[in-house]
């Protein structure tokens, strides 16, 4: 999952911005909700990682229940993270004060972690038309309906295209690193955990906090939205909101303390 875009955010960039992607003129605007509870507490876990997983099972963030490979299935239609083979969001945004997009595609291509089949999803976050951050992410749906996030391979760029950066790289069951539920099958105002554990590298929580939240973005306008907020130890001063919407997906996100960042989805491919 790409880190927190930081920088100042312009409405006017953003709007600019998603009018390239859709190609007219409709403008970005915040999701709102009634409730703002406080960030979930930092579960206890070993600064050393998480407990070696026996044959079979999937090394899982604290505070999750064991799994095994065998509890996993093959698709994942979870409604409120739908991830169909060739689909494409395309977000946008800003990054140090200057416009980005984002496109996130269902690649169709598998990889094997600890014998999980998981679908490979391709990110790519460009300024001006250049790569300035590319993820491979990994996600796998269990027989209940849950789906899980079992690692990712991140790169930065610079203007040259150099690799600047791989932090946040991280992969279930290598040097401590667990998989942690990204979507509840049924998701309930309250629930949350880890979505992501690698001590010292990759510390994502989240927590549901509304289920009827009315959110806008230049794809549409859409109510009981999906709300949740985010935060990680290795950056206390952040909290993130992120809105989803059945059949969708993520439409939005949003930096409710620290560095401001905004990301809208513009349009969204088959």
């Amino acid at each position: 999952m790409r880190r927190f875009l930081k920088g100042l955010v312009p409405a006017a960039v953003v709007a600019a911005a998603a009018a390239a992607i859709i190609g007219c003129g409709s403008s970005a605007g915040s999701g709102t909700t009634s409730a703002s509870p406080t960030p979930p507490p930092s579960p206890a876990a070993s600064p050393s990682g998480v407990a070696s997983a026996a044959p079979g099972m999937l090394a899982v963030a604290p505070g999750w229940p064991t799994m095994a490979a065998s509890d996993f299935a093959t698709a994942i239609d979870n409604p409120w993270f739908p991830l169909v083979k060739g689909r494409s969001w395309v977000s946008a945004g800003v990054k140090d004060g200057r416009p980005t997009i984002d496109t996130y595609t269902v690649t169709g291509q598998t990889k094997q972690i600890m014998g999980v089949t998981c679908s490979v999803i391709r990110d790519r976050l460009t300024q001006h038309g250049k790569v300035v951050e590319a993820t491979w992410d990994w996600y796998a749906q269990d027989k209940q309906g849950n789906v899980w996030y079992l690692g990712e391979d991140t790169k930065e760029f610079d203007a040259a295209g150099q690799v600047t950066s791989t932090a946040g790289t991280w992969q279930a069951g290598v040097d401590g690193a667990g998989a942690g539920i990204f979507m509840p099958a049924n998701p309930q105002v309250g629930m949350g955990g880890y979505q992501e554990y690698l001590a010292g590298q990759a510390l994502d929580q989240y927590k549901v906090v509304s289920l009827n939240a009315s959110v806008k973005v230049p794809y549409g306008s859409f109510q009981n939205a999906l709300q949740t907020r985010e935060t990680t130890a290795l950056d206390p001063g952040v909290v993130d909101s992120k809105y989803y919407v059945k059949g969708i997906g993520q439409v939005a996100e949003e930096s409710l303390k620290g560095p401001k960042e905004t990301s809208y989805l513009a349009k969204l491919t088959k």
